[in-house]
Parts: C-alpha cells; structure tokens; sequence
C-alpha cells in the first residue's frame, strides 16, 4: 500500500491536522470540507487531509478543485486498503502536532472539533493524549445500533478501557503517540485501549451525531462483527503483553 499527495510543500506551520478517510463519497466530501474549515476558522492553524482509499466515483473530480486552491492536501492510496490504513497514511503525512480523525459519511459534526481541541491545546500537566468522541443519540439504523451496542459491551468486558463508543470516528490525538502504536489492519476501533496500554492518558466527549444525507454505507454489521472478533482477541493480547518503560536519563 501507498499514498501518493497531489500537492506541493511549502506550507505554514499547523497544529492541528484534519485527517478525513473516504471511499466513494463524492457527494460528501465538499460540504464536510466546507463544515470543517468553518468550525476551524476561529482556532486558526490547520490543514485538512483527505485520503481516497481508491474510490472508483467522482471522489478524486469533486475534490481537484479544492485541491487546486490550496484549501485541502489529498492522499490517493495505489490499492484499496481499509479505514485505518487511511487514517494511518493521513496522520505520517500530517503536520501537525495534534490530529483529528471523522469519518468521510458526513455524520460526525466538525463543529464539535474545537470542544475535543480545547482539552488539551492548554498543554497542562496529565492532560489526555487521547479525546475520543461519544455519540449521543446516534442516527444510525436500529440493527446497527443494537450491534454496536452489543460489540462495545463485549470490547468493554475484555479490554477496560472506559470508552463506550469506540467505533465514533471523532477523535483527537497526539501525532507521535499514535505513530508510536503497533499498526493492523482494525486499529481505529481500538484506539483507546491502546492509548491507554501505553501509558497515555484519555478523555471521552460527548459529541453530536447526524443521519446520513448522501451516499451508502460501506459496512455491513455481520461482517464487521466477524472481524471484530478475531481483532479484539488480538488486542486483549496485545494490551496484555505491552510493557511500559520511560527514558530516566539520556547520556
């Protein structure tokens, strides 16, 4: 898997980096992209980051503009590679210090961004790496709310890692923290008990949810139940054999 960015270097410094993973969502990515920057614009210095994990609709034609003007840096994967590849080739390409991650489907608010942004901005001592969203009153399907509901109470009893809604997009996070995280192929479902077993503190937010206006979904509960078996058991090993250790001095 690659990504290959359709724009020039030479950018202002930022902190905060908007990475955005999309699979044929053409006619999402403009009004997110345009919610985005409009939520952003009093806390000034960002960049938003799209990544095409390969759509095959006019997802790629819909952006250029954008792209063109410099409001947006787009990430085209060679191969379809999954969500958290994406998310994953957004955040080595980022540069910013802190990332926020939201789902291309248009349902997680980016006006919720700065709220996610505030906790930890104030660099105090102890403040969370890690600010992972919790829908309220999620706009989804009563099956997949109900299969959500189930995977989270299961995920919860094996790893503890205090997040009710770890499948919510929204979610902010240091940079090198997260580059830091052994990857696969399911780790933006489990990014709290990662954090978390590497010693990073975390904060969970309520955040705002809407129905989806445009475009289909691209998963289906059964096969993400399935997967999410053999990846939980994965992580429960994982989390279980991660040993933390700090640099005392350096000679």
């Amino acid at each position: 898997m690659a990504a290959v960015s359709m724009i020039s270097e030479g950018r202002p410094p930022v902190r905060l980096s908007v990475v955005v993973p999309v699979f044929n969502e053409a006619d999402n990515v403009l009004p997110l992209l345009d919610e985005i920057e409009r939520a952003l614009a009093p806390v000034g210095g960002f960049e938003v980051i799209f990544v095409d994990d390969q759509s095959d609709d006019d997802t790629q034609v819909r952006l250029a503009p954008a792209v063109a003007s410099g409001r947006l840096r787009v990430l085209r994967h060679r191969n379809r590679s999954g969500q958290s590849a994406a998310v994953r080739s957004g955040v080595k390409a980022a540069r910013g210090e802190w990332v926020v991650t939201l789902d291309g489907d248009g349902q997680n608010d980016p006006a919720d961004i700065p709220a996610l942004f505030a906790l930890v901005s104030a660099g105090q001592a102890g403040a969370p790496v890690l600010v992972g969203g919790i829908r309220k009153r999620r706009q989804d399907s009563l099956s997949k709310r109900l299969a959500s509901r189930f995977a989270n109470a299961v995920r919860q009893a094996f790893l503890q890692d205090g997040c009710t809604d770890s499948g919510c997009g929204l979610k902010l996070f240091r940079r090198d923290a997260f580059l830091d995280l052994p990857f696969f192929g399911a780790i933006h479902r489990f990014l709290p008990a990662l954090f978390r077993a590497y010693g990073h503190p975390v904060a969970y937010v309520p955040v705002n949810h809407r129905p989806r206006e445009r475009g289909v979904s691209k998963y289906s509960n059964w096969r993400r139940g399935l997967i999410g078996v053999v990846d939980l058991l994965g992580v429960y090993w994982l989390k279980r054999r991660t040993t933390r250790s700090a640099i005392i001095e350096d000679l």
